[in-house]
C-alpha cells in the first residue's frame, strides 16, 4: 500500500497549524459569500454554529465589519440549535451567545435573525420546527452552513442515531454531551435533557458545507469522520456524501488522521528517526509483539516494506528503536550529575537547577507530574511552582457557603487576620443563587481562596519551599464563567516576570490540549509567548522547557523523550499530595465524561504509560511520568 498516494479522507480537508489561521479562512469564505450574494442582488443566507469552535470566526466577521466594511444588512442567519427548555437571557442560551459573540457587533437586521425558540410550551415546539424549515425554504437556502462536531460525532444536536432524513425536531441529548456541557451549566444535573435542533438532511441541503474542529480531543472523531464509513452511529459521517462540503482543523485535532499518524500508508515518506521509532511502535501494536521479536515478515505483511529496503535488515531497525526508547527512561528528571549524559535526556549541568513548574490549575502540577515534582525536590534543586489561574469556578457552592461560615464566625469572635469581605452578603448570595448564575467577586475570591490553601498544602507536601510558590491569577481567567477572555497582553507579562526572576534552567508546562476546559490551551499560550519573547536574554540559553499533560490525555509513546518511573511509594505519595485539593474530590464541579477522580486517572495513565513500555520490552514499572521537550 505504501508508495501508492493513498487518501484515506472521503471530504476535501485542509488543516491549518493553529485554531486562529483556520478561523480566519473559514470567515474569509463566509465574507466571500457575503459579497458575492449581494453582487447579485440577493441575500446571503447563514447557517450558524455556537460553542467554542467558531467564536474565532465570529471575532474575525466582526474585524472585516468595522474595519473592511463588511456589511450585513441583507444576511439572513438560521442558528443550528437551541437547547430546552431555555430562556433567551440565560447564561447558557445561544441567543445570547450569537448576541455577544456576532450579532450586537455587526449591522445585521434583527428581523433576520432566526433561532430555535427554547422558551415555547412543549405542544408548540412541532409546529416551531415545521415553520424553522419553511423559513428555510423561503429564504432560499442556506448558502454556507458552518458546523462544529461534538465527540459523539453529532452535527447540530443530531446525536447517534439520527439519519440522513431528519428534519429540524426536538431531540434527547446523548449522555456524554451533557457531561461536555456540563461546566457551562455548573454541573451535568442542571443540563438540559433536550434541545431543538436541524436535522442531518436540513444540513445536507445547504450549498455549502464547512465543517471546523480544534483540539487533540477531536481527534479521534474527526478521523471517524473523515475516514470512516457513513452511519448513523456518527452522524457527521454524512458529510462525506455533500457535493461541496470541506472540513478545516488544525493540527491537534488532525493527529489521528491516517496521513498524520501513519503516513507510510498513504504515500512514500523519508524515513527520519522520529517516523521509524513511531512506526515500529505501531507495527509492535498491531502484531502484539515486543520491539525485538519484530521480523521480516512483519514489516513486509504491514506496508513497512520501503523501511525495510530504505534502513533494514529488521533485526538492525529493532535494536535502533530498542535504544531509543530505553534511552527516554531516566530516574533523573534533573540531570545525573557526575553522569555520561550523551544518552540521558537531560543535561547533568547544573547540577543544582532552578526549575519553574508551571501548573494552569491549582492542582495540576501533583496530578500531572506529582511524583516528578517530588523527585526534582529530593535530588537537590531548586523547584518553583506557579499556578496560572485561580481556579475558582471549579469550586462548589457548598464549600464556598462552608468556608464563608467559618470565616464569619472568626470574625464574630474578633479573630486576627480575618479579611474585609461582606460574609453575610457573601452567604445570603450563595443560599439563593439560581442554577445559571453568575457568582458575585466576593464569592470568586472566596472560591480562589480555597484553591489557593490547596495548592499552598500540596506544594508543601510536595516539599516546595513557601517562597517559591507563585500565585499568577491571569486576568483572562477571571470571568466568572466558562467562557474566558482571549489571552491579553497583561498575562503574558505577568508569565515573562516571573521567568525572568527565577531564571530557570527547566520550564514544565502542561501541554494537554485536549483539557476540556480551554484554560489549558491559553495558559501554554502565555508560556510560549513569554519565552518566545524572552529567548534571546542569556539565562535562556540555558533554559529547556518540558511539556507533561494532564488528566485527560498523555503522550503517544513514540512522542515521549523523558519518561520519569515512579515506586509504589512514590506514587501512593504522589495520591496523598492529590488528596490536599479536597474541593476536587467526591464529586469534582466540572471532570468532563471521565467520572473517575482526578487522582485516580492520573494513577491509572501512569501505570497505562509504564505497560505500555513494558509491553513492548523495556523494564518492568510501577508506573511512569512522561514529557516532552519543547525546542524554541
Amino acid at each position: 500500500m505504501a508508495g501508492q498516494n493513498v487518501n484515506f479522507e472521503r471530504v476535501n480537508t485542509k488543516i491549518f497549524d493553529d485554531p486562529m489561521v483556520a478561523s480566519v479562512y473559514v470567515a474569509q469564505n463566509i465574507a466571500d459569500i457575503i459579497r458575492k450574494r449581494n453582487n447579485e442582488g440577493k441575500k446571503a443566507v447563514l447557517g450558524l454554529a455556537t460553542g467554542s469552535t467558531p467564536t474565532k470566526v465570529y471575532e474575525e466577521l466582526i474585524r472585516l465589519h468595522k474595519e473592511e466594511g463588511l456589511s450585513f444588512k441583507d444576511v439572513i442567519t438560521f442558528n443550528l440549535d437551541e437547547y430546552y427548555p431555555m430562556k433567551p437571557d440565560a447564561i447558557q442560551s445561544y441567543v445570547r451567545f450569537m448576541n455577544e459573540n456576532l450579532f450586537d457587533h455587526i449591522d445585521i437586521d434583527k428581523d433576520n435573525i432566526n433561532i430555535p425558540d427554547g422558551t415555547l410550551p412543549l405542544d408548540e415546539v412541532p409546529a416551531h420546527c415545521i415553520n424553522y424549515e419553511k423559513k428555510i425554504k423561503k429564504a432560499g437556502g442556506i448558502d454556507v452552513q458552518i458546523l462544529g462536531i461534538g465527540r459523539t460525532g453529532h452535527i447540530g444536536f443530531n446525536e447517534p442515531g439520527s439519519n440522513d432524513r431528519t428534519v429540524t425536531r426536538m431531540i434527547t441529548l446523548d449522555r456524554m454531551t451533557r457531561m461536555d456541557a456540563a461546566e457551562a451549566f455548573g454541573g451535568e444535573e442542571n443540563v438540559p435533557r433536550r434541545a431543538i435542533t436541524m436535522g442531518v438532511n436540513t444540513i445536507m441541503k445547504a450549498r455549502k458545507v464547512i465543517l471546523m474542529a480544534w483540539g487533540m480531543a477531536k481527534a479521534q472523531v474527526v478521523k471517524q469522520m473523515l475516514e470512516g464509513k457513513i452511519t448513523d452511529a456518527i452522524p457527521a459521517t454524512y458529510i462525506q456524501n455533500h457535493p461541496h462540503a470541506e472540513v478545516v482543523v488544525d493540527l491537534a485535532a488532525a493527529e489521528k488522521m491516517t496521513r498524520f499518524n501513519q503516513p507510510w500508508l498513504t504515500h512514500s515518506i523519508e524515513w527520519t528517526d522520529d517516523l521509524v521509532k513511531r512506526a515500529v511502535i505501531w507495527l509492535c501494536d498491531r502484531t502484539g509483539k515486543s520491539i525485538l521479536k519484530l521480523l521480516e515478515s512483519d514489516y513486509t505483511e504491514h506496508g513497512l516494506s520501503e523501511l525495510i529496503t530504505a534502513q533494514g535488515p529488521a533485526y538492525m531497525i529493532n535494536i535502533r528503536v530498542f535504544n531509543m526508547l530505553q534511552h527516554t527512561i531516566t530516574g533523573w528528571p534533573g540531570g545525573k550529575p557526575n553522569a555520561d549524559d550523551s544518552q540521558r535526556p537531560e543535561r547533568k549541568d547544573p547540577a543544582s537547577k532552578r526549575v519553574i513548574i508551571f501548573s494552569p490549575h491549582p492542582d495540576d502540577d501533583v496530578i500531572s507530574m506529582g511524583a516528578t515534582f517530588m523527585r526534582l525536590v529530593d535530588q537537590g534543586h531548586d523547584v518553583h511552582v506557579a499556578y496560572q489561574v485561580s481556579g475558582n469556578i471549579a469550586v462548589g457552592d457548598d464549600d464556598a457557603y462552608r468556608f464563608a461560615e467559618f470565616v464569619n464566625d472568626m470574625a464574630k469572635n474578633n479573630e486576627p487576620g480575618v479579611m474585609s469581605l461582606d460574609f453575610e452578603e457573601i452567604t445570603n448570595f450563595l443560599k439563593n443563587k439560581g442554577d445559571k448564575e453568575v457568582d458575585i467577586p466576593e464569592v470568586r475570591k472566596i472560591k480562589g481562596l480555597i484553591r489557593r490553601g490547596e495548592a499552598k498544602a500540596a506544594a508543601r507536601y510536595c516539599g516546595a519551599k513557601a517562597e517559591n510558590v507563585h500565585f499568577l491569577d491571569l486576568p483572562f481567567y477571571e470571568t466568572g464563567r466558562v467562557q474566558k477572555k482571549p489571552l491579553g497582553e497583561e498575562d503574558v507579562q505577568i508569565v515573562m516576570n516571573l521567568i525572568a526572576e527565577v531564571k530557570p534552567h527547566q520550564i514544565y508546562a502542561a501541554g494537554d490540549l485536549a483539557d476540556p476546559h480551554g484554560t489549558h490551551r491559553v495558559c501554554l499560550e502565555a508560556i510560549f509567548e513569554a519565552v518566545k519573547r524572552l529567548k534571546e536574554e542569556s539565562y535562556m540559553k540555558d533554559c529547556w522547557v518540558w511539556l507533561y499533560r494532564g488528566a485527560w490525555h498523555e503522550w503517544d509513546t513514540h512522542e515521549i523523550e523523558m519518561a520519569v518511573p515512579i515506586s509504589p511509594e512514590e506514587l501512593l505519595k504522589k495520591r496523598f499530595a492529590i488528596f490536599k485539593h479536597q474541593s476536587q474530590k467526591d464529586g469534582v464541579v466540572y471532570q468532563g465524561s471521565d467520572q473517575r477522580e482526578f487522582w485516580q486517572r492520573a494513577e491509572d495513565r501512569n501505570r497505562e504509560t509504564a505497560a505500555r513500555y513494558d509491553k513492548l520490552g523495556m523494564a518492568e514499572y510501577e508506573a511512569m511520568e512522561a514529557f516532552v521537550r519543547w525546542k524554541f
